[in-house]
């Protein structure tokens, strides 16, 4: 599938302007016939996680879409299947049973969020399925000695090296974490304090909340009273929205403040305005990273939904791209020779470098730190990949 790598369309000219129409929605290979393969997933497309779901599926629909453009996988269609799972995880284990006993799907990809993912994985070795989950970023999903289950994110635990790194470097003492009771935010903060006592940051306050909780006051004047320099939230974008509306009111401004999935969101800022400035968010990939194919992956995605993506679309169409490449290795659907495959590859695609341990764990990437600054959001940590400098400290609010 030359298309997932650099070097294959440099061997061939030909090749490449082939791709680029491909990409753009020009001249296509011949269509493909017979019954198509059947691909399922559930998406949170309402309720909590809705607002970057939506953004996940959109990454699939987009690679079913160019797939079939370029006459479809092992000469069939693909067609993907796939449910709204709400948000809630005993809903989305069933529609994944669904998937396997009433749709007969041939192939699994994964849903959106840990707490999701690490729910239904455990369908994919009932049924001897291999599942790709392109958004579970929750190590411990990974170390239950499941065997058909393949990471595509940076695990969670390593998710905020760059925001400590930043401030320890710029004379920060004190740290604090708040996040979801939930699998994925829990581990964000696990890591999270492991890496601050290692460059020798005080963690002076720890504490969960509940999922679903929009209240945030109390336990902000908690915080508060800890008097940290940086405030690392676990949380999804409502949650990010939420404590950073009741920071302001609180006039709670720490030097630093960091939040996981959601932050990144063009929506963030847009509810936020200046409240926005200077936060900073984890993120495995943005649409200008030295990548092959990310920027036509971009053009295309515009194109088909008028607005750009995000790293969770570009994950969702990576994840998809490794298991195409899976299957056409292997040149069938047969499972055992598929979850071989998934595993002995190493491969870089628009997404970056997919490598994972016996486990199926995800050992081949880092994240990259981006900072909003006046609307845009803006790379800073690592150094090789940042455009600009860190804001550190960040200003009061009243400053923003």
């Amino acid at each position: 599938m030359r298309r997932m790598r650099r070097e294959g369309a440099r061997s061939c000219p030909a090749v490449a302007l082939g791709l680029a129409l491909a990409w753009l929605g020009g001249p296509a290979g011949p269509a493909a016939a017979g019954e198509p393969i059947r691909i399922g997933a559930s998406i949170s497309t309402t309720g909590t996680y809705a607002k970057i779901g939506r953004y996940m599926q959109e990454g699939y629909l987009l690679w079913e879409k160019q797939v079939n453009q370029q006459g479809g996988l092992l000469g069939r269609p693909v067609k993907m299947v796939i449910y709204d799972d709400k948000s809630e995880p005993a809903t989305a284990v069933k529609l994944y049973e669904k998937l396997v006993n009433e749709d007969r799907v041939e192939l699994l990809v994964g849903p959106y969020s840990s707490p999701v993912s690490q729910a239904v994985s455990p369908i994919a070795d009932k049924y001897k399925q291999p599942m790709v989950l392109p958004v579970a970023a929750s190590s411990a999903i990974f170390k239950r000695g499941l065997k058909y289950i393949f990471m595509v994110l940076a695990p969670a635990e390593i998710y905020m090296e760059g925001v400590l790194d930043i401030a320890a470097s710029r004379g920060a003492k004190t740290v604090a974490v708040a996040n979801e009771d939930t699998a994925f935010p829990k581990s964000i903060v696990e890591g999270a304090v492991k890496l601050a006592e290692q460059r020798g940051l005080k963690v002076v306050f720890r504490d969960a909340y509940p999922k679903g909780t929009t209240d945030f006051s109390a336990l902000l004047t908690k915080i508060k009273a800890a008097n940290p320099d940086v405030f690392i939230g676990g949380s999804y974008f409502d949650d990010s929205v939420a404590i950073t509306r009741q920071m302001r009111e609180l006039d709670f401004a720490p030097k630093a403040i960091a939040f996981t999935a959601g932050s990144d969101l063009p929506e963030f800022y847009q509810q936020l305005g200046k409240n926005a400035e200077y936060i900073y968010s984890p993120t495995p990939w943005e649409p200008d990273m030295p990548f092959p194919g990310s920027r036509e992956f971009v053009e295309a995605y515009r194109k088909m939904w008028n607005r750009d993506p995000i790293y969770q679309s570009a994950a969702a169409y990576g994840g998809a791209l490794v298991f195409e490449r899976a299957v056409r290795q292997v040149g069938g659907l047969d499972r055992e020779k598929i979850r071989e495959a998934l595993l002995r590859m190493e491969e870089t695609n628009l997404f970056g470098t997919y490598k994972v341990d016996e486990n199926g764990l995800q050992i081949g990437r880092k994240m990259s730190i981006l900072q909003w600054r006046d609307g845009k959001k803006v790379l800073v940590w690592p150094k090789a990949l940042a455009a600009a400098e860190p804001v550190y400290p960040a200003p009061p609010w009243r400053g923003r």
